[in-house]
C-alpha cells in the first residue's frame, strides 16, 4: 500500500473519498497545507519540553482541521474554525529547520492527519538537515494502515486514547467507531518504535544535570473528562491487558478546561474534581502502569493553549 493522496481521500477513518483537489474533507481542508502557528511548547511530557528552566522546548507546529468533533476541543479555532496561514511543502520545511535553530528537542506534528502527503513530502525535502525526532501528535483516531506507512518518517508517537465506550466517542467527539481505530492504530505504533529510547541532553544551567529526551517510541495520552472517570478507569485496564509492558508511556492529563458553557452537553460544563482524577491515577498505579506521567491538578487552566498568530510561519 502506498500513502493516498488528496485525489480520493482515505487518509483517516471518515474514508470520505473526496476529491480534495475540488473540495474540502470531514476535516474541513483541502489540498493545501494550513498551520496557525510554529514555535517552541513548553508544555508537553518533560521528555519532549525539557525542563521548564532549559530555553529549549517541543518545536509544535499547529496544524489546521481535524478528522473529529471534539465539542470541548481546546484548539476550536483551528479545528472548527480553520483559522491558518497556506504554506507550501518548502515553507513548512523552512519552518522545520527554524524550530531546530531555535533549539527544538523535536519537531511535533499537532493534529497533523489530514496534511500527511505533504508532511511526507515536506520531511523528504529536509531530513538530511534535520538532525531532531519527528513526533506525530494526534488524537488517536488514525487508520493503521496509514501508521505504517510512516514508520521511515515518525520517531515517536503523541496519540490521544480518549474513550473506552463507542457511545461517549459519538456523543463528544463523532466517531462511534472511536475505540475499534484508536487501539489498532495504538497497537501498530508500538510495533512500528518498540520500546521508548532516550538520550540525555546537556543542562544550560551551570551544576544543573542533564535530562532526558525521548528519541523514539509512544507516548498515550488520556485526559479525564468530568463525569467520566469509570470510562477512564476502563480503558486503562484494557491498556494494561492488552499492550506489551514496557513498550509505552502513558500520560493522565487532568487539564480538562470547559471554554464555553454549552447547553448541550451541561455535565462538561466544569472542571474534573481531585476525586475523580485520583480515582483514576490510582487504578494506574494498582495496575503497575507506574511507566509515564501525571499532572498537577492545577495544570487545568487556559495557558495550555498558546496564541494561534501564526508565529514561526
Amino acid at each position: 500500500m502506498t500513502l493516498p493522496d488528496y485525489t480520493n481521500c482515505t487518509l483517516c477513518p471518515r474514508m470520505s473519498q473526496v476529491n480534495r483537489h475540488e473540495t474540502t474533507g470531514y476535516c474541513g481542508c483541502s489540498d493545501h497545507i494550513l498551520a496557525a502557528r510554529a514555535a517552541l511548547h513548553k508544555w508537553e511530557e518533560p521528555v519532549l519540553s525539557g525542563p521548564e528552566e532549559e530555553p529549549g522546548g517541543s518545536g509544535a507546529v499547529f496544524f489546521s482541521g481535524c478528522t473529529l468533533r471534539c465539542c470541548f476541543c481546546q484548539n476550536f479555532v483551528l479545528s472548527k474554525e480553520h483559522f491558518g496561514k497556506e504554506l507550501t511543502p518548502a515553507q513548512l520545511g523552512d519552518a522545520f529547520l527554524h524550530l531546530q535553530d531555535q533549539n527544538a528537542y523535536n519537531i511535533n506534528l499537532v493534529t497533523p492527519t489530514q496534511f500527511f502527503p505533504d508532511i511526507i513530502k515536506t520531511l523528504d525535502l529536509v531530513r538530511h538537515k534535520l538532525h531532531i525526532p519527528v513526533v506525530c501528535n494526534c488524537g488517536g483516531y488514525e487508520r493503521p494502515e496509514i501508521i505504517s506507512q510512516l514508520n521511515d518518517y515518525i520517531d515517536i508517537w503523541l496519540p490521544d486514547f480518549k474513550y473506552f465506550d463507542n457511545e461517549l466517542a459519538f456523543r463528544y467527539s463523532k466517531a462511534k467507531d472511536y475505540f475499534k481505530q484508536a487501539s489498532a492504530s495504538i497497537t501498530q505504533m508500538i510495533a512500528q518504535t518498540g520500546a521508548p529510547e532516550y538520550k540525555y541532553h546537556p543542562a544550560s544551567r551551570p551544576g544543573a544535570p542533564d535530562f532526558p529526551l525521548m528519541t523514539k517510541g509512544v507516548i498515550i495520552r488520556h485526559m479525564v473528562l468530568p463525569g467520566h472517570k469509570d470510562d477512564s478507569i476502563k480503558l486503562l485496564h484494557w491498556i494494561h491487558d492488552h499492550f506489551p509492558q514496557h513498550q509505552y508511556l502513558v500520560s493522565l492529563l487532568s487539564q480538562y478546561t470547559p471554554y464555553t458553557k454549552n447547553p448541550d452537553y451541561p455535565q462538561l460544563n466544569r472542571r474534573i474534581t481531585s476525586y475523580e482524577y485520583n480515582k483514576v491515577v490510582d487504578t494506574a498505579l494498582e495496575l503497575g502502569m507506574t511507566d509515564g506521567f501525571m499532572q498537577q491538578k492545577s495544570s487545568a487552566k487556559e495557558e495550555y493553549t498558546p496564541p494561534f498568530n501564526l508565529e514561526g510561519l
